[in-house]
Order: C-alpha cells, then sequence, then structure tokens
C-alpha cells in the first residue's frame, strides 16, 4: 500500500522541470586552437545598446553570469548552467520569467610564464585599456531576443570576433606626440616582451623654440586612448547631444567638446605654462593600469615608468630632466598615483596634485578598515548584518553595496581577473596567494577579511608610510602634497583623505600640505572651488599647472635652468 500511494502522489505532482541551461559554441573560422577564458552570458531588458555594453554597478545594470573555459575546442559545445556565477541575480535558474536579449562573450586568457616559475592565465591587454566588452580578439555572439526560461535548447555561437584598436600614431599632430618602448625590466619579469606607452602634448614654440628645455608633468589616470580633453578644432556643430546621467546634464558630449577646445586655445596662446604634459599607458593582465608602484602580482611598473619611459621622452623631447622640474597630477586611480610616486620617488618629483584618491589609509579602505574589521560586506554587530554601502550618490542615496560591488567582480572572473577595481587592488597591494595569483584580502564569496594578508598591504598604505617614515620623508615632501576631494565621493574615498588630513596638519617637522573639500561634490572632485564638478574635471591642466610652475621657480636650484622655456 505505502508503495502504491507514493507512486500515485508521483504521478499526480507537478512535472520538475529541468534547470535552465545555455550551449555556446565557436567555429573553427574564429579560432582552429582551444581557447581559455572566461565565458559571460549575458541578458538584457533594455534594447538601446548591446548586452556586453550594459553591465555596471549602478542600479541599471543588466544580467551576467561567468564560467570558466580552459581548452575550449572549436564546434564543442560549452554548458552555462547552475555552476554559472552571476551578478545581479547569482543563479540562473532564479532569473525571472519574461523576454530578453540574450548575448555571450569569451574574454580570451593567454599563458604566462614568469621568470619566477608562475605559469598564470590571464586577459592580456591589447591596447584597449583591459575592457572586457572591447578587447581585440574576444569572441561574442549576435544577440537574440529568447523567452526565460526558455522551452527548448538555447544555442549561442561566438561567430563575431573584436576588431584591434586603431593605430595611436596615426593620432600625431604639431603638439600631439606618441610614444611606445619595450621595457627591459617588465620583459624580464613576464617572460615575453612587454610595452609602455605615452602621449606627449608639446608646449607652444616648441620647434621656434630649439634651445629650450621644458618642466614634465606626468598626468596620471586610467588608460587613454588619445590626449586627454584635447581638441584642434572648434566643436562639431552637427554633434548629436548626449545626456550624460552622472552629471545630469543634457549634451554633455557638446560640454566636453568645447572645454578640449578651450584648452587647445589657452595652450597655444600667450601667458600659458610652457611644459611637456604626459599621459601614460600602462595596462596590466589585471587591469588598464599598473598604479606605476612596484609590486608583486604588476612587477617593476613603478621603476620601468620612473628609469625607463620618462627619461627616454625627456631625451626626445628636451625634458630638463631633474627633479624639480617634474610634477604629478591626477585622480581617482591617479590621484592614488600622484601621492603614491610622489612618495615612492620623493626626489624625482617636486609636487603632486592628488584628486579625489583611492583609499590613502587602509584604516578606511572605502568604508572597511581591513586591519581591524572582520568582514568586508556587514558591519561586526553580534545581532545584526548590517551591509556594508559600496555607492552613493551626493545625497546618500545607496545604488550598490559592498557586497554587490564584489559580485559584480566575481561574476566577470576569479583569480582577481575581471578587470575591475578591487581586483586590481589586490593585484597591486597584495603578495602572491597559494595559486599563484593575487592573495586575496576577503573572501569574495563571504566578507571574510585576511588579516594576514592586510598586514601585507602595509607597504602601499600611504598614510602608514607617512606616518612610520616621516623624519625620513618629511624633507623630500615638504610643501609638495596637495590633495582635493568631494565630502561626498560616491565611493566613500573623503574617509580616507580625513585621516590623512589629519596627520599632515599635525605633522612635526611641518608637512606644508594642502587638503580641500568640495561641498556635496562626488567623485572626482579636483580642487576648483568656482565650477561644479561635471565642468570642473575638464580643466585640470588650466586648474594645476600654474601651481606647479610656481613651485618650479620658487624651488629650482642655483644655476637651474628657468628662462629658456619661459617665452
Amino acid at each position: 500500500m505505502l508503495r502504491l500511494a507514493l507512486l500515485v502522489l508521483a504521478l499526480l505532482a507537478p512535472p520538475v522541470l529541468a534547470q535552465p541551461r545555455v550551449t555556446v559554441r565557436f567555429p573553427a573560422s574564429r579560432s582552429t586552437t582551444p581557447l581559455t577564458g572566461r565565458l559571460l552570458l549575458l541578458l538584457s531588458v533594455d534594447p538601446k545598446d548591446e548586452p556586453r555594453n550594459q553591465i555596471s554597478l549602478g542600479l541599471k545594470t543588466q544580467q551576467v553570469f561567468g564560467v570558466d573555459v580552459d581548452g575550449w575546442k572549436p564546434g564543442t559545445p560549452q554548458i552555462v548552467g547552475s555552476s554559472a556565477f552571476g551578478y545581479p541575480v547569482k543563479a540562473l535558474e532564479d532569473v525571472p520569467k519574461g523576454m530578453y536579449r540574450v548575448q555571450a562573450l569569451l574574454n580570451r586568457y593567454e599563458t604566462y610564464h614568469l621568470a619566477d616559475g608562475r605559469t598564470l592565465k590571464l586577459p592580456p591587454d591589447r591596447w584597449e585599456g583591459q575592457h572586457w566588452n572591447k578587447k581585440p580578439g574576444n569572441l561574442y555572439s549576435v544577440p537574440q531576443q529568447v523567452v526565460w526560461p526558455p522551452k527548448g535548447p538555447l544555442a549561442l555561437t561566438l561567430d563575431q570576433e573584436l576588431p584591434s584598436v586603431d593605430d595611436f600614431a596615426s593620432q600625431q599632430t604639431k603638439y600631439v606626440k606618441y610614444v611606445r618602448i619595450q621595457s627591459e625590466r617588465l620583459s624580464k619579469f613576464w617572460g615575453r616582451p612587454v610595452e609602455l606607452g605615452a602621449w606627449v602634448l608639446l608646449p607652444e614654440g616648441f620647434d621656434a623654440h630649439p634651445q629650450a628645455r621644458y618642466p614634465v608633468v606626468i598626468a596620471h589616470g586610467h588608460f587613454p586612448s588619445r590626449v586627454d580633453g584635447w581638441r584642434e578644432t572648434p566643436p562639431d556643430p552637427d554633434l548629436e547631444p548626449e545626456y550624460s546621467e552622472r552629471f545630469q546634464l543634457e549634451g554633455y558630449n557638446r560640454i566636453e567638446q568645447q572645454a578640449a577646445w578651450e584648452l587647445y586655445q589657452a595652450w597655444t596662446g600667450p601667458g600659458f605654462p610652457r611644459v611637456l604634459l604626459v599621459e601614460l599607458q600602462h595596462a596590466t593582465p589585471y587591469y588598464d593600469d599598473s598604479y606605476a608602484v612596484n609590486s608583486d602580482n604588476n612587477g617593476p611598473y613603478g621603476d620601468a615608468i620612473q628609469y625607463e619611459l620618462i627619461p627616454e621622452i625627456e631625451r626626445r623631447y628636451r625634458g630638463i630632466g631633474a627633479g624639480w622640474a617634474r610634477f604629478t597630477y591626477g585622480g581617482s586611480t591617479g590621484g592614488w598615483e600622484a601621492m603614491a610616486v610622489q612618495t615612492f620617488y620623493p626626489d624625482d618629483y617636486n609636487g603632486a596634485w592628488i584628486a579625489c584618491p583611492d583609499p590613502i589609509d587602509f584604516h578606511r579602505y572605502t568604508v572597511v578598515d581591513v586591519y581591524r574589521d572582520r568582514n568586508a560586506y556587514v558591519a561586526d554587530s553580534q545581532w545584526k548584518r548590517t551591509p556594508r554601502p559600496g555607492f552613493r550618490d551626493y545625497l546618500g542615496h545607496l545604488a550598490a553595496t559592498m557586497e554587490e560591488l564584489n559580485q559584480y567582480e566575481l561574476a566577470l572572473g576569479t583569480h582577481g581577473r575581471s578587470g575591475e577595481q578591487f581586483d586590481v587592488w589586490e593585484s597591486v597591494f597584495s603578495p602572491v596567494g597559494s595559486d599563484g595569483y593575487p592573495a586575496r584580502i576577503w573572501d569574495k564569496q563571504t566578507g571574510v577579511i585576511d588579516h594576514q594578508v592586510a598586514k601585507a598591504w602595509e607597504r602601499f598604505d600611504l598614510l602608514h608610510i607617512l606616518q612610520t617614515r616621516w623624519g625620513e620623508l618629511q624633507p623630500k615632501l615638504r610643501g609638495k602634497l596637495r590633495i582635493a576631494v568631494g565630502d561626498m565621493d560616491n565611493y566613500y574615498l573623503n574617509d580616507a583623505v580625513y585621516s590623512a588630513e589629519a596627520f599632515l596638519k599635525s605633522a612635526v617637522p611641518p608637512a606644508d600640505a594642502v587638503v580641500t573639500y568640495g561641498d556635496r561634490a562626488e567623485h572626482c572632485w579636483n580642487g576648483d572651488p568656482t565650477r561644479p564638478n561635471a565642468y570642473s574635471r575638464l580643466r585640470y591642466p588650466q586648474l594645476v599647472l600654474p601651481w606647479m610652475v610656481e613651485r618650479a621657480l620658487k624651488t629650482a636650484p642655483k644655476g637651474a635652468d628657468v628662462t629658456s622655456w619661459r617665452y
């Protein structure tokens, strides 16, 4: 009777639906050799763009799932199913029913044989600035309209390939020059040729003053595919205006063109500082930027930039080639880099304008104290699990939690290979992990912090360095540091600046540093109190170069050339 009852119940029960899954292939016409990388399945309800261009940290992000593939042969099916990790929805079976545009993409990895014996599989930068959705050679499928969950097999074919980037040298003009060198230091570390690139903006009168030698200003930031904010022709009157959601401004692309044209007019006009303005290209397999320091996972990028690339630029374009005549500035990543290179190479620079820097105090690593907190995702509490915030607007409205920011990265890549922010910080600050990849500061799934790794981070904690080495560094840094940040920075980067300011104001001997805050200003306020952030961020050279020239003239050693470049 029991068996009969169980049989009846089984017959009456609703049928168990198979877990949704998607089959992906790539044809031999795209690659005859097996491929390795991160296979991404993308779903979107927004028809304005391809799904691969709609994955973000904000509230309007669409959906991505990722799985690692290794030795994937052409024509062989690869399954994206229940094991795929997703963002914002973590599991494929939890995707709500509906109509979606579906697309697949393979972020291709290559095998690296490093000088220290490690063998790693990483996504190389292909001079696109480490963007998986734009990387040349990555394969993807044409978006399909699909009812979810699919009633039958859903098959996608990666029959499209992203094209190579344009030749940077073709953008050269009278003022704009492009430099690329192979780095001996980095090539040795990575076990393959590694190149560094740079844009150099020549001053007005460069050819007419062949005896002039110039100060060098390094503008740090994300990978530049052209000289940032520079335009040698008037704005396009027929340009279709685009709305900036970030700044809530209609026609922001027109505003950018106007600002770029205004820089050209100022640069070529009378009285503007005559310097070499340099923007660097130093993407790594982990990010669009190395953070311009020597690190265990990225290699000696700091020394390669400082002792290989910059001297070559100074040689080619008549740089003065002395520390009193070198300056640096940048915002966000570039802000951290500006402070870092001024700190790590204190004699080689004479001033750093540091805007909205990435965390310069790891007690305030955005909203986490990596040395003391137990968990990065929730506040320490016996009874509560209060999520830590990750991204806000100027009114404090939350768009993402810390857990969501890291979930986003984990969907895009394991072993720190997402090409995104928290992963790159690990690639720079962390020692090498037991698996050969950057050691995790915290578990990506749970948020539990590894305090042994945190201890190793002290060598990149810029405030910790200042506090513990101030007697040595003060004579080399006095008057050189200017920090600016909005007090409503989207990533809470102002928190670390508060603690840095407290030290710099009370430091003995004095720091003579300048720290300023923008009221209700978001990321990335740069210290200009006269303009809204949307406009001031487009005017870095006009803002910072006059201060740098003034400081150069005030601090130049006796007999230094302070005249040939002042015309």
